[in-house]
């Protein structure tokens, strides 16, 4: 048992937490440490050093994907475990490279008219290089947004923006390429996974070539993605103004993902990210600025426990900016205490109404909600990023 403890407060030392003080940010923490001390016992027994870390944005959350979640990961924000080149995944942060596409158009089209041509393309069997493509706008928070625009200071942007969000799910399984990405849809790469036995339940790793394998796919997977996206696009709105098409979750190399978040390119100043929050309330464009800088890692409280942990450099160069605003639970206060065996965890947290507790296992069958413009305050606070232009919502389609 004081193993256990010490792997899962080694673990916890390497998150470093922008988060919103919730609920959601506390269940992250809670379940994140997990996934780290997993990380952590694998690295030693591959004579690593057992260094992994979890820098969140401010809409640092769950995760409703439930593998993922019952592996011990949360959402918003970056997890590295190497400098880039180390021939080593973990597939049970599961990248599907969700992302959203902006485009500019100069009117609005009729609600009922986009409806129709929504339909029609459902209807439509679309390819992309033989692998036909599954339309899934009404799954899980895909969605396409309709917006009026307000530029903030000197960009210039079109007067109607869009937001397409969607993935490539049609490569989760085995396909044309050979595996899928979510090693329990892919027999595939199931079998060709290594799988440790960890305390705190399993971890599916690739190594050498079959983990540069499987990022040279999950690169295919991306573009596949971002293609789909434009394609849907040009057949919903015709000419448009490519704005961005940018990917949230996925794998930036084979030791680090982005879960929920934006990674920004240093060399890219002038690139444009966007920030939604829900749908009754204004989404953002924003760009990207270095983050984190000293001044911010001393104000959080990370400078000496980052340096002790030698993992300093990682926070000078996050460069992450969040996505959106995070779940969080209205009537959930704090996260009291952990408990469970090796293959199940329950939280045990406060409800705000200070009359009992509850107890968690599987956080989707828990009412949520969106959270709001503090999301964009805090990253503006920590200086992540500056706001472009602010989307005022028309309509969604969930379709």
């Amino acid at each position: 048992m004081e193993d256990r403890d010490k792997l899962l407060a080694d673990a916890e030392a390497h998150i470093f937490s922008t988060g919103i003080r919730d609920g959601g940010t506390q269940l992250c923490k809670a379940n994140m440490k997990y996934g780290l001390a997993k990380i952590h016992w694998v690295q030693e027994r591959l004579g690593l050093k057992p260094d992994a870390t979890f820098i969140s944005t401010p809409d640092m959350t769950i995760t409703r994907n439930s593998a993922r979640w019952r592996s011990g990961f949360g959402y918003g924000g970056k997890i590295a475990w190497g400098d880039g080149d180390l021939e080593l995944v973990i597939l049970n942060v599961k990248p599907n490279a969700c992302g959203m596409l902006v485009g500019g158009i100069e009117s609005m089209p009729e609600c009922s008219e986009l409806v129709n041509r929504l339909e029609k393309l459902k209807d439509r069997k679309m390819k992309i290089d033989g692998i036909e493509i599954q339309w899934d706008f009404h799954k899980s928070n895909h969605f396409i947004d309709l917006f009026w625009t307000k530029t903030l200071g000197e960009a210039k942007f079109p007067e109607y923006i869009f937001i397409i969000h969607s993935s490539s799910g049609e490569l989760k399984g085995d396909n044309q390429k050979g595996f899928g990405f979510y090693y329990d849809h892919s027999p595939r790469l199931n079998d060709l996974a290594e799988k440790f036995d960890t305390p705190f339940g399993a971890l599916q790793i690739l190594t050498g070539s079959p983990a540069k394998e499987y990022y040279e796919f999950y690169c295919y997977a991306e573009q596949f993605a971002k293609k789909k996206r434009i394609l849907a696009a040009e057949f919903l709105f015709g000419e448009f103004q490519l704005i961005s098409n940018e990917t949230h979750q996925g794998l930036l190399n084979m030791n680090e993902i982005i879960l929920g978040c934006h990674q920004i390119q240093v060399n890219r100043p002038e690139r444009v990210l966007p920030l939604v929050l829900k749908a009754d309330l204004p989404a953002y464009l924003v760009k990207g600025i270095p983050n984190l800088e000293e001044n911010e890692i001393e104000s959080l409280g990370f400078t000496k426990r980052s340096q002790r942990l030698d993992v300093y450099n990682r926070l000078k160069n996050a460069n992450i900016v969040p996505h959106g605003a995070g779940y969080t639970f209205p009537d959930l206060l704090n996260v009291c205490r952990t408990f469970g065996d090796k293959e199940h965890r329950y939280f045990e947290v406060d409800l705000l109404n200070d009359r009992g507790k509850k107890v968690l296992s599987d956080v989707r069958e828990i009412p949520f909600q969106y959270r709001g413009r503090q999301v964009v305050l805090k990253a503006l606070e920590l200086n992540m990023c500056e706001l472009v232009a602010k989307l005022v919502p028309r309509y969604v389609l969930k379709i």
